[in-house]
């Protein structure tokens, strides 16, 4: 089942069917046994005539008042990236540490003013020299602490910054529409598959410049064990989105440009396109 929220409302897509949902997205997701309720809405709620309202330019990030955190290091892929980049500050053992460690890392990414949508922009930070997306499956965790559904996630990383000094993290992290998630909330009632694929396209002027996918398998931790940590001493009345980690990286000499398209698939969830801009502030 899938959950989109629009300008014109949220949508409820199940079976290929389309149903209006009369509630307050932040109302409606934070609930125990999300997918169960959902089900039990299809025999109420009013269906969508054809044509569907929902279209690309209708869909808004799938975010009300939840605060976005993230995972780092839970891909090996990951922890050679960040070792690669931080090599010349001394910084290197941090994330070789961190890998192996009992607790993971997690810092905060974003409010959701700061939250891009499926077709709309992300930025790149004018100050910073290497500048790249990081596709993430990203996890939507209810007030209790129970994941309850699935997005794409992209957190977009300042690497010369963090690079340079691993205190950076989170001017390297956070900024305006340093985030984005979408296009929909993938609800199921058991775990999404480890098998599942998550895959990026980067694109420059309509031709792909990088194109690699893996699989969810391939981290190294739990995500009820990283939920059980970012939930430990805080509180989200209204839930909470974690990203995950980032299981795909750019080769160093790539970093991102102006006009750039990202296309991030994760298996059952869809595809998220976000195009590479800076803060108009700067222009």
């Amino acid at each position: 089942m899938k959950l989109y929220n629009t300008i014109d409302g949220i949508l409820l897509e199940h079976h290929h069917r389309m149903f209006i949902m009369d509630e307050a997205w932040d109302d409606l997701i934070n609930r125990d046994n999300l997918q169960a309720y959902l089900l039990s809405k299809t025999e109420t709620a009013k269906p969508v005539s054809s044509p569907s309202p929902l279209n690309s330019e209708s869909v808004l990030p799938p975010i009300g008042q939840q605060e976005v955190w993230a995972a780092g290091v839970t891909y090996l892929k990951s922890r050679d990236a960040r070792m690669e980049e931080s090599h010349s500050s001394g910084a290197a053992s941090l994330y070789d540490r961190v890998y192996d460690a009992e607790r993971p890392e997690l810092f905060f990414k974003a409010t959701a003013s700061r939250v891009s949508g499926h077709n709309q922009q992300v930025f790149i930070r004018k100050d910073s020299a290497w500048n790249v997306p990081e596709p993430e499956l990203t996890l939507f965790i209810n007030s209790n602490g129970n994941i309850q559904g699935y997005t794409c996630g992209n957190d977009m990383s300042s690497r010369s910054i963090e690079g340079e000094n691993a205190l950076y993290l989170p001017q390297a992290k956070i900024y305006e529409k340093s985030a984005a998630i979408g296009p929909c909330l993938y609800v199921m009632s058991s775990p999404i598959d480890a098998a599942t694929t998550i895959k990026m396209i980067i694109r420059r002027g309509g031709a792909s410049v990088y194109e690699d996918s893996t699989t969810v398998s391939r981290i190294k931790r739990r995500f009820t064990e990283l939920t059980e940590y970012l939930y430990r001493e805080c509180d989200f009345p209204h839930g909470c989105y974690l990203m995950t980690g980032t299981c795909l990286v750019p080769p160093p000499g790539f970093t991102l440009q102006v006009g750039d398209v990202i296309e991030i698939t994760i298996d059952h969830v869809g595809t998220m396109i976000n195009t590479i801009a800076i803060n108009s502030k700067h222009h």
